[in-house]
């Protein structure tokens, strides 16, 4: 088996691509960039370059398809595909493999790849450079000094969505004075229930450097109940299950059981039932007939792992399973996040570009890497690579034929297409910025900090560069047929 590659694309990009539809059946748009029954867009909205308001529902674009409901990996697809991904991908770390000793070079290398102080300037909070004395503090809470010759591997599961950091410290650092958005510090976030190896730990105390499937960083030890490998790897193996599908979701306040109460559960995020959880029992002092009892870790004072039941009400959007993955689904997930202001590494309880794919195809069960740099280049997806010598009309004819869903990638960013409408492509993306030319021929610098809607052909990276020029891979995921 091997997995799709998609012919070179042709210049006559849509009347090539509808014929391949016809042959291969993949889901995509008509061949005139419409299906039977389209609705008006209406009249367009004032900013964002050919905007209409309709472009901002997932209805009006899976209302374009022909066939929005066509599955594109079914779940066992899906589950070879992962599989794949484990397998392929560097960038995923399978926990099950490491040693149960540790050697100190291990540890030192994997501490250090990520632990590097930047050579910009550092500016804090304040706009004030950063001292010696912060530079010195954080290098000297990285303990490198204390790794053992051999240290025991530790098991924990994550107890409350918690920042993952390149140093172990909540210190904030930026590379602009004045520009607070980007800690350069944040790397990415873990959700409750994700398993984690547990590496090595800070001089105070505090943190712990982990590696979890996607990323090893560190992480607060407070969210983290430290477990056998059994319980800790077998956590969420077996259903039943809930699926969180919503952009977020939160457990039922209790003040019976603080540690699980108004607990932020992220898209994608699967979690075990208690389905033979007495019907008369209330769950941390509530009935549970009108909600989900949920199996969550939490940690006991001793750092322990616990796992306890919590409520998670039926009016949060949830799921019995991970949701069929047709183009419909990756509209309708993506949308949810629409308006969400920019997180970059996963900061203000949100995400960024490459979190907001990742949690798309979490929520239909497709395992991601978690940075653009690693997605871009994975070899468990069909990738569709472009070089420097690759010029405008390759990478414009291969905009043409971008399908629902299919991951565009530029240097840094991420975006998902979603469709094509009078010439445009329009992609949804997380992005803290964009530009365009407006009407006077100046060109816009938009503060979007946010998942938004824009068309993908009048982005500009500077004043000669478009967005399309600077496509280093499109990814997409499809069936693997025979060769």
């Amino acid at each position: 088996m091997t997995r799709f590659r998609p012919a070179p694309w042709p210049a006559t990009a849509k009347r090539v691509l509808a014929l391949l539809l016809a042959v291969s059946g993949a889901p995509a748009w008509a061949a005139d960039g419409s299906a039977p029954g389209t609705p008006d867009p209406g009249a367009p909205l004032p900013y964002v370059v050919d905007l209409h308001e309709a472009y901002l529902t997932p209805q009006y674009w899976a209302a374009r398809l022909p066939t929005a409901d066509a599955v594109i990996l079914d779940r066992a697809q899906i589950e070879a595909q992962n599989a794949r991904m484990r397998a392929e991908d560097a960038s995923i770390h399978d926990l099950r493999a490491l040693p149960a000793q540790l050697p100190r070079a291990q540890v030192l290398a994997a501490v250090q790849a990520l632990s590097k102080w930047p050579e910009k300037t550092l500016y804090g909070v304040d706009g004030k450079p950063l001292g010696a004395a912060q530079r010195s503090a954080s290098l000297d809470n990285l303990a490198l000094a204390a790794i053992p010759a051999q240290r025991a591997l530790q098991y924990g599961l994550v107890t409350h969505r918690a920042a993952l950091r390149a140093f172990p410290t909540s210190l904030r650092v930026f590379t602009t004075q004045g520009d607070t958005d980007i800690d350069r510090f944040q790397e990415s976030a873990l959700f409750p229930g994700d398993a984690v190896a547990v590496m090595h730990e800070s001089a105070d105390g505090q943190w712990l450097f982990v590696t979890s499937e996607r990323y090893a960083a560190w992480i607060e030890k407070r969210f983290v109940g430290i477990g056998d490998a059994a319980t800790v790897l077998g956590y969420g193996q077996h259903g039943p299950y809930r699926v969180i599908t919503g952009a977020t979701a939160f457990t039922a306040y209790t003040p019976e059981e603080p540690r699980v109460s108004r607990l932020q559960l992220d898209m994608g995020v699967r979690l075990p039932v208690l389905a033979d959880w007495p019907p008369g029992t209330p769950v941390n002092g509530q009935q549970a007939h009108a909600g989900y009892v949920l199996q969550l870790p939490v940690r006991n004072d001793d750092g322990r792992l616990a796992l306890v039941p919590a409520l998670l009400p039926r009016s949060q959007d949830s799921a019995a399973d991970y949701l069929p993955l047709t183009p419909r689904t990756l509209l309708t997930q993506a949308f949810k996040f629409l308006g969400e202001r920019y997180g970059w590494g996963h900061d203000y309880d949100t995400r960024d570009c490459s979190g907001f794919v990742s949690e798309i195809y979490r929520s239909v069960g497709v395992l991601m890497p978690r940075n653009t740099s690693a997605q871009a280049v994975s070899p468990a997806l069909d990738r569709i690579p472009f070089t420097g010598k690759d010029g405008s009309a390759r990478r414009t004819a291969a905009v043409n034929q971008l399908q629902v869903g299919d991951l565009v990638y530029i240097p840094g960013h991420v975006m998902v297409a979603i469709g094509h409408v009078d010439g445009r492509t329009w992609v949804i993306h997380d992005t803290a910025g964009g530009s365009w030319f407006g009407a006077d021929g100046t060109r816009v610098q938009a503060h979007l900090n946010g998942v938004s809607v824009t068309p993908l052909e009048p982005m500009m990276a500077s004043d000669t560069v478009r967005y399309i020029d600077r496509i280093t891979n499109i990814q997409r995921l499809r069936a693997q047929t025979p060769e």
